[in-house]
């Protein structure tokens, strides 16, 4: 595993999205994290702390930059709880949820968030609130990003050995023929 290799690939992925979904400051990016694809391996098989390590390296100061609040999903045997700060839980009105997370249940990433998050919280859903996603190793982020996701296409695949998937959230077209939508292109 190479430390510095992933920290770069989340710093490159996390510019792209920047740029494709120009979020305002307090926007929520969700994260989900297969440390366990990263090393190479199968999901919730090779836990490693040591990559997550490397992955929140990258991201927490990159967030703090940027005046973005962060949410780590953990695993399905958490049912996809998310560690945040209290602050961000108490803004957005989110579910506190008495959980703790760990290597095997949870995962490495969710698991070190917790640890270094200042006042970190478990909650339950953010769903309709995220705005911003980044999904390493197949996560499964999307239950918690709000309609309408927008895939961000760009030359970031992978962290590691896993796959990459970047979207950000615009908000829903409705109306019918005679609607015009704000920031849409022309029909």
């Amino acid at each position: 595993m190479d430390a510095e290799r992933i920290r770069r690939d989340v710093e490159a992925a996390f510019g792209e999205l920047m740029r494709a979904a120009k979020p305002q400051a307090g926007a929520l990016l969700v994260l989900g994290c297969s440390t366990s694809e990263i090393v190479g391996k199968q999901i919730g098989s090779a836990s490693s702390e040591e990559a997550a390590t490397a992955v929140l390296d990258a991201l927490l100061p990159l967030c703090e930059a940027n005046g973005i609040a962060l949410a780590v999903q953990g695993c399905e045997h958490i049912n996809r709880a998310l560690c945040t700060d209290r602050a961000t839980a108490a803004r957005l009105g989110l579910c506190e949820v008495a959980v703790e997370p760990w290597l095997h249940a949870g995962g490495a990433c969710v698991t070190e968030a917790k640890r270094r998050i200042e006042d970190a919280v478990m909650v339950e859903d953010v769903r309709a609130l995220a705005t911003l996603g980044m999904d390493i190793g197949d996560t499964l982020i999307g239950m918690h990003l709000r309609p309408v996701a927008v895939p961000v296409h760009t030359d970031c695949r992978r962290v590691g050995a896993a796959n990459l998937v970047l979207a950000y959230a615009r908000p829903k077209y409705i109306g019918g023929p005679r609607a015009r939508y704000a920031g849409a292109a022309p029909q």
